[in-house]
């Protein structure tokens, strides 16, 4: 490995101007956080008075001592329902340590609207889904939720992608091998009564934890029946009437280290399986040579995201070494080996705007990492590709497309970080959220069989601007299409659409939509790769025909 000279200067004007915008913009980051983590005082009261834990507090008793929790989509919902405060979309996501194996936690908020589910309640508990089934993770649903939110049904019942299809995950890793355990907390009722219905294993919390498919109120209204909620499917009859649940807990911590011993029980029976990925050259890790604050005095947000990418690789890669491809060929797109905590990767970074000599050199690299089976990062920040007569003389739409197809077709895990600008088809070569294999494959196993071609992951960095096109790009491009109109409604139009663009632009207007997996730290960012990778690599080393579980 060659350590790069970047020539990071701390003490330079540039420098000191970029970390004082990067601080700002950082803060702006923290607030938007915390707006969408406030917690009603008036719901945590109830909360506390049934002697219930903290959905985060449950999330940290329920990790290993020291154990990282990988926290997918903070802000999520973020704005996203007029009038209404839906912190993380209502559920907690993320990936962690539970007796010694890595596992997928997904976490009703109940002081969130009694945890019951939004559409992107739904979409982010697909999301978490589809992140375990790919790595062969365990799933354990710490459940307490109202069910689906009734004024949204129209949006969560019967489409594709709508409430049922969260059971209809659950039931198909539980068939392939991946276990699923649920512990009940508090109301399970309705839609939300089939998850821990579902689950391989259930464990109940008695006098709070409730299952069943309507409340006293709707028993009432439906069949004129008194009962009340624990006496409806509370954890004496589940546990010694109907045996739906296999656990009864005296308490929250009781039933934590219930589900604790029983991942370390079914882990037992895990099988190692042939590697997709060489995972067999992961050496020592070595720290950067420069920390990751230096990357708030290096991102410029406000000068059009201009940065040199190597300085950013530079804070990321161990021992700030990078074995360049094609260092003078292609100079926009930068390319080369790397490791991060000790793992070796591919990173294809962008330099500036794609060119016809950028997409080939991006392409080749690509190849070869299919063909060593190595890891993929993607860093995000480029306008595009080159437009123009000359561009397209030299074959931009040709090389690029060869550069898209190399991406679409990649056989390895892809994680994509955006750190500064991703616009057009750009957004796309560097391996966007929408590089998904086709459903098609996906029901055809035979085809679709080691197929590692989406982004496993896909973070951005708070200074971040996404879209089509700029919005002063697009204004005039559509004005000079909007002939008939009147000078006057044409700066009107243009006004308004640029004032869309940059709202939409946002890396939080995206995040609350699930466009990404987290708006994340700059100065987090290397943790949070080594998370990632080791989670990519899991699923590596797993036969995906087998469906076994890969001791860690």
């Amino acid at each position: 490995m060659t350590t790069l000279n970047c020539e990071i200067d701390e003490k330079s004007a540039e420098f000191k101007e970029n970390y004082s915008k990067m601080m700002n913009t950082m803060q702006t980051f923290h607030n938007i956080i915390a707006e969408n983590m406030k917690i009603d005082a008036k719901a945590k009261a109830r909360h506390f008075s049934k002697n219930k834990l903290l959905v985060r507090d449950r999330i940290n008793k329920i990790l290993d001592p020291g154990s990282s929790f990988l926290e997918f989509s903070q802000i999520a919902g973020y704005r996203l329902y007029p009038g209404e405060t839906l912190s993380a979309a209502g559920i907690i996501t993320g990936i962690g340590k539970v007796s010694g194996h890595l596992c997928m936690i997904i976490a009703n908020d109940a002081l969130v609207k009694g945890g019951s589910y939004y559409p992107i309640t739904v979409e982010k508990s697909l999301r978490a889904q589809e992140i375990a089934e790919e790595n062969c993770l365990p799933c354990i649903y710490l459940s307490d939720s109202g069910g689906a939110n009734l004024q949204y049904q129209a949006s969560l019942f019967a489409h594709k992608e709508s409430f049922g299809k969260i059971f209809y995950n659950l039931a198909r890793m539980s068939s392939k091998g991946i276990p699923q355990v649920a512990t009940v907390f508090g109301n399970c009722t309705a839609g939300g009564a089939y998850i821990p219905s579902m689950t391989d294993e259930t464990v109940i919390v008695r006098e709070n934890g409730t299952i069943f498919l309507a409340g006293p109120p709707l028993v009432k209204a439906a069949t004129g029946e008194i009962v009340n909620a624990d006496d409806l499917g509370g954890a004496n009859l589940h546990c010694r009437v109907t045996g739906l649940s296999d656990y009864y807990a005296e308490n929250e911590e009781e039933a934590l280290q219930i589900t604790k011993n029983i991942m370390k029980r079914i882990m037992n029976g895990e099988k190692q399986h042939s590697s997709t990925v060489s995972v067999f050259n992961q050496i020592e890790p070595k720290e950067p040579l420069y920390p990751p604050e230096y990357l708030y005095g290096i991102l410029n947000p406000h000068k059009n995201n201009n940065f040199d990418i190597k300085k950013v690789i530079a804070c990321l890669v161990d021992g700030s070494e990078l074995d360049e491809f094609k260092k003078n060929f292609g100079e926009t797109l930068v390319t080369g080996f790397a490791r991060i905590n000790g793992h070796l990767i591919g990173i294809i970074g962008n330099n500036g705007i794609l060119q016809s000599s950028s997409s080939l050199k991006g392409a080749h690299f690509i190849e070869l990492c299919c063909q060593r089976k190595i890891p993929l990062l993607f860093m995000q920040n480029t306008t595009g590709f080159l437009v123009g007569r000359e561009s397209e003389e030299e074959g931009v739409c040709k090389h690029g497309a060869k550069l898209l197809t190399a991406v679409s077709c990649a056989q390895v895990p892809k994680i994509t970080l955006i750190v500064g600008s991703a616009y057009g088809a750009g957004y796309y070569a560097m391996c966007g959220r929408s590089y998904r294999y086709s459903r098609y494959l996906q029901m055809n196993a035979s085809l679709s069989k080691g197929l590692n071609v989406k982004p496993k992951f896909l973070y951005t960095w708070p200074n971040v601007q996404m879209a089509i096109m700029g919005g002063q790009q697009a204004a005039d491009v559509l004005a000079t299409v909007s002939s008939k109109l009147s000078e006057s409604e044409k700066e009107k139009m243009k006004t308004k659409l640029m004032e869309q663009i940059e709202e939409e632009s946002s890396p939080y207007y995206g995040s609350a939509r699930l466009w990404d997996d987290g708006v994340i730290d700059p100065a987090e960012t290397r943790k949070i790769l080594s998370l990632s990778l080791s989670v990519c690599l899991k699923e590596a080393v797993n036969d995906r025909a087998e469906y076994g579980i890969f001791r860690m």
